[in-house]
């Protein structure tokens, strides 16, 4: 078969040069070549952790990847981001996607990087290329040791300690925002609370022998980038163990192998608000 060349290349740009994305795809022969990366980049810890990823594709020749970095306005002085493959961990499903890293170390605040991904195989070669700015991209990880206590049937205190990588919270501190979900009578529902400054806050007025979960994000606190992915919530207790407990008549909090999942022990007066009673710090 003779060879074939055949370049397809797409150019988006956002007017007054703030952004710039380029793909293009390059098939040097009748072998598939590789799909454009979908990158991904985010700033876990601001400002040193920077990380971009995309998804090995399965089902296709070997892949190898070159990515690049640079200084949008500067002179072009390219650099190499420290590629990371995907484990193959063996106990992972299979129907879960591979993911490619590289690290962008030291960024400098309030500046326009390119980054640019090339996908290469025998059957070609892709690209893509696009702008940033690492306050743009700022996305903290969740955060971690979300614990629940009580002193009462309808008070709950919820403490979390902040994500373990965020190392300047005294030069860049996080805000954090609340989900909770409660049962009632088979029907789940979740209320957001925050934000919050602190990393504990104290709910009022809760309605005892109701099931409640907690969940966690955090933010930067003057809003750049966006917030955390949701801490990892603990799981919810049989209806069975919620029943043996409620008909005890038990004097304190019980919670049930995750921290942040909890019921309120049942209430002699049984006169408990529906939302707890709380002070915010802000408007989130």
């Amino acid at each position: 078969m003779a060879a074939m060349l055949v370049t397809v290349t797409l150019l988006l740009c956002v007017l007054g040069g703030q952004a710039v994305d380029l793909l293009r795809a390059t098939v040097t022969s009748g072998a598939v070549p590789p799909p454009v990366p979908r990158v991904h980049c985010w700033c876990s810890s601001f400002p040193n952790v920077t990380l971009c990823s995309w998804p090995e594709p399965s089902h296709l020749p070997q892949t190898h990847y070159i990515a690049t970095y640079s200084e949008r306005h500067e002179p072009p002085i390219t650099n190499n981001c420290h590629l990371i493959p995907p484990s193959h961990d063996s106990s992972s499903s299979s129907s879960s996607e591979q993911l490619w890293h590289c690290e962008l170390p030291n960024l400098k605040l309030l500046t326009d990087y390119i980054i640019n991904v090339t996908a290469v195989n025998s059957g070609g070669s892709s690209s893509y290329l696009s702008s940033f700015m690492l306050e743009d991209i700022v996305k903290p990880d969740p955060p971690v040791d979300v614990q629940v206590s009580s002193d009462s049937t309808s008070n709950l205190l919820v403490k979390w300690s902040p994500p373990s990588n965020w190392t300047n919270l005294h030069i860049f501190p996080l805000k954090y925002q609340i989900m909770y979900q409660q049962e009632n009578r088979g029907t789940v529902s979740s209320v957001k609370l925050g934000p919050f400054e602190r990393t504990e806050v104290e709910l009022k007025g809760l309605t005892p022998g109701r099931v409640y979960g907690f969940q966690v994000c955090a933010k930067e606190l003057l809003d750049l980038g966006k917030c955390s992915n949701w801490s990892s919530p603990g799981p919810r207790p049989s209806s069975a163990a919620f029943n043996r407990l409620h008909h005890r008549g038990a004097t304190r909090l019980f919670q049930f192998e995750g921290p942040s999942k909890c019921v309120l022990p049942p209430s002699s007066n049984g006169g408990c608000s529906e939302r707890p009673n709380i002070s915010h710090d802000s408007k989130w």
